[in-house]
């Protein structure tokens, strides 16, 4: 038994946690349709109203998003926001359960040609996307409807036993998942894109305190190195996507052009300035739809908390 106090009420909070997430891909998928609609509809606008730290947090986020809005406006667009949010949970609990047609139906892709040919041509293609809309959808689209499997990462997430959740998830989905550390993930992905393969990173939001810092909406963030440096190593096409939701079933899905390697510089220099394309493009879509963008925590440098170890 542990002697720290704190240890049993976080294990019961991890318990809880999993088991939460297990109630929802076991219960929610039984549901019908209108009403898990309306059940996570209300789910966000209880969560909106208590005004917690998640959504005080989006609303800064989108402040900087939409500079010079009202604070009528940022509530509504949290509130839109979290709705947003709980579409995505929603439509994840139930995805395993679409068929390849339902999945088909729910997508709607522009130019979707750059990431076809660049896969027909063999050249490995990594598809960068921000935390908009429902990237776990795209991922069964490309995996259902284009029968293209793809490599991806995933964060570590407490418990172990939520993570292999996820990971289970995923793979039924028709993906393989790396996990976001230990440091074997990326020369992995290196193999799959030098056999021509298809990689897909999720990368408005630098997870290892060691990404590139860009300019996002007028100030400094820092997003992952990773696609930027596999696409110089491996020679791969590099796609920004951006993604979103209006008022209909269907998701809508734009394939940028894509982000060339520069003809000169270190690679410190060009992976700086690729990843700045990244963030630019990204910058596209949340603009188009900030509703749909989903980050719920700090980002840019200016909000982070100071590290205990800063002088």
């Amino acid at each position: 038994m542990s002697d720290d106090p704190a240890q049993p009420r976080e294990s019961l909070r991890d318990r809880l946690t999993d088991g939460l997430y297990g109630l929802g891909w076991s219960a929610v998928k039984k549901l019908p349709e209108p009403v898990a609609r309306t059940l996570f509809r209300t789910i966000a606008d209880q969560a909106w109203k208590r005004r917690g730290k998640s959504v005080l947090r989006l609303e800064s986020n989108l402040a900087r998003v939409v500079p010079g809005a009202s604070p009528a406006r940022l509530a509504e667009l949290s509130k839109a926001g979290m709705r947003s949010y709980m579409r995505y949970w929603m439509e994840s609990f139930r995805l395993p359960t679409w068929s390849p047609a339902r999945i088909k139906a729910s997508m709607d892709v522009s130019d979707a040609h750059r990431l076809t040919d660049g896969l027909g041509a063999g050249r490995g293609v990594i598809l960068a996307l921000p935390h908009l809309a429902n990237w776990d959808l795209a991922g069964a689209w490309v995996t259902t409807d284009l029968k293209v499997p793809f490599t991806t990462v995933a964060e570590r997430l407490r418990p172990e036993t939520l993570y292999d959740r996820f990971v289970a998830y995923r793979e039924g989905l028709g993906m393989e998942v790396l996990p976001h550390s230990g440091g074997a993930a990326f020369g992995t992905l290196a193999r799959r894109l030098r056999a021509g393969g298809l990689v897909c990173l999720v990368a408005d939001r630098d997870l290892s305190a060691s990404g590139v810092e860009v300019t996002f909406f007028g100030d400094t963030a820092r997003m992952p190195a990773g696609p930027a440096l596999l696409a110089q190593q491996t020679g791969a096409l590099l796609l920004p996507v951006t993604l979103s939701y209006d008022d209909t079933p269907v998701m809508k899905a734009r394939i940028h052009p894509p982000v060339e390697e520069p003809e000169s510089g270190d690679r410190t220099e060009k992976t700086s300035s690729m990843t700045q394309a990244l963030a630019d493009a990204f910058a596209v879509g949340i603009a188009d739809h900030p509703e749909d963008w989903h980050m719920l925590q700090r980002l840019w440098l200016a909000d982070l908390e100071p590290r205990e170890d800063r002088t």
